[in-house]
């Protein structure tokens, strides 16, 4: 072992003896930052490797990867800029820096003590990370000849990883061996680590090695009382619920963001098709019938057709980086003024305009009117919404509100639609209809 994560750690008070560079290595129960350089490790982690094989216990290994300190610039041909040497050409672990402002999350279907550390770490490490990668080698013999390749063994399975699925904190699992490396980020709090192993990983894993030196943070469980076997059983089994709970939640919340995302960033970030086809989302989660008058007619006419009970509505989806000029109010009246000639069968009688305005600015500072000069807009004929307040209607479930924007106050519903309303009990909203106010 060698010292571990750079700082000083109070081992006694944390239960554990260290054993350093030059130590005999082959009682240890956990090795950190092995090496893999003669004279700088690689003995004593063979020496620790071989006394858990012959003890037949799990090996636990804890290895940092990255520089936090080495924010130099780097090629654009680099896939890593560090990298973790794993035992016996068996491969190695690259990692590659992300940008600040990462956001770590729990890898799905963790439990025990990988879960465990997966929460400590959320909680108590830095702010750089590495995404993990496991891969083979390949080595030039000395001699001349042909490069020879090996494979990477084992697999890497994510204790943490970034929104795109990489592998932040990981255990590499070998296929040989009986053998458990976590990769961890420089910066970690090496207490935390410490601490981690004497109180789950040691434990669930090499409970032997804390038998041996008669650890005072082991309960053998072949040594208790009834009473506290029982308690312990009592314990264990609400931790095992609150991991499935924590879990279900976990993956339901996952699940509303996955699904809220595209509309939230299409409503209130896009322009274009994708603002389009968000508007078509959310009109057709309130109850409403939607055809994309794009696809069917192309840019002859507005963009979304909205239909109820034989009455129909055009909408024309607009967007501003700023305020939004008072013209777009007439494309859409002249998208009325020639629809009969495009669609003579299907009367409509009015549209909405619905704007996207002010992009650039954070959307809880944007007002939620899309014009405010009073006297043009007691002169519009037509009803003009936000798509800042069609976000809001929409992440409320208010469909009820959706509705009365959209529709002219003669059309209304159905009862019979599963989505008529949310029920929310709220006063009828201020028509926005020059008709109906």
């Amino acid at each position: 072992m060698k010292p571990v994560f750079g700082e000083q750690i109070d081992w006694e008070t944390l239960g554990v003896e260290p054993r350093w560079l030059g130590q005999d290595t082959s009682e240890c129960a956990a090795a950190f930052d092995p090496g893999q350089v003669f004279g700088h490790g690689v003995d004593e982690v063979r020496r620790f490797l071989a006394g858990a094989k012959v003890r037949g216990e799990t090996a636990l290994l804890v290895a940092t990867i990255g520089v936090l300190d080495d924010d130099s610039p780097r090629s654009a041909m680099r896939t890593h800029d560090s990298s973790v040497s794993l035992p016996d050409l068996t491969g190695y672990i690259s990692g590659r820096r992300l940008p600040s402002g990462t956001q770590p999350i729990l890898a799905p279907g963790l439990t025990g003590p990988d879960r465990d550390l997966g929460l400590r770490l959320l909680n108590g490490t830095g702010k750089t990370w590495w995404a993990l990668s496991l891969s083979g080698l390949t080595l030039q013999p000395g001699s001349g000849g042909p490069a020879v390749h090996h494979p990477a063994q084992g697999r890497l399975e994510p204790i943490l990883q970034d929104a795109l699925g990489d592998p932040l904190v990981a255990v590499w699992l070998p296929d040989d061996a009986d053998e458990r490396w976590y990769i961890v980020p420089d910066g970690t709090n090496g207490k935390l680590v410490v601490d981690w192993l004497v109180q789950q990983a040691l434990p669930t894993f090499v409970p032997n090695a804390l038998r041996r030196v008669r650890s005072p943070h082991f309960h053998d469980p072949d040594l208790q009382t009834t009473a506290e076997a029982g308690a312990a059983e009592a314990l264990a089994e609400m931790n095992a619920r609150h991991a499935q709970e924590a879990t279900e939640a976990e993956d339901a919340l996952r699940q509303a963001r996955e699904s809220a995302e595209p509309i939230r960033y299409g409503l209130l970030f896009s322009t274009g098709k994708p603002l389009e086809d968000a508007v078509a989302a959310v009109l057709r989660d309130a109850g409403l019938t939607v055809v994309d008058l794009d696809r069917e007619l192309g840019t002859k006419s507005a963009d979304l057709l909205v239909s109820v009970g034989g009455h129909h509505v055009l909408i024309e989806v607009k967007s501003a980086s700023g305020a939004p000029s008072e013209s777009l109010v007439g494309d859409l009246q002249r998208h009325l003024a020639t629809w009969p000639e495009l669609k003579p069968g299907v009367p409509v009688g009015t549209g909405v305009l619905i704007v996207n305005h002010h992009i650039r600015t954070d959307p809880s500072l944007r007002h939620t009117q899309v014009y405010t000069r009073a006297e043009f807009v007691a002169s519009l004929a037509v009803a003009v919404v936000s798509t800042r307040e069609l976000f809001d209607w929409w992440r409320r479930g208010d469909w009820e509100s959706i509705q009365h924007a959209i529709l002219p106050p003669r059309m209304t519903v159905p009862r019979s639609d599963p989505m008529e309303t949310s029920k929310s009990g709220r006063p009828r909203r201020r028509s926005r209809w020059p008709f109906g106010r």
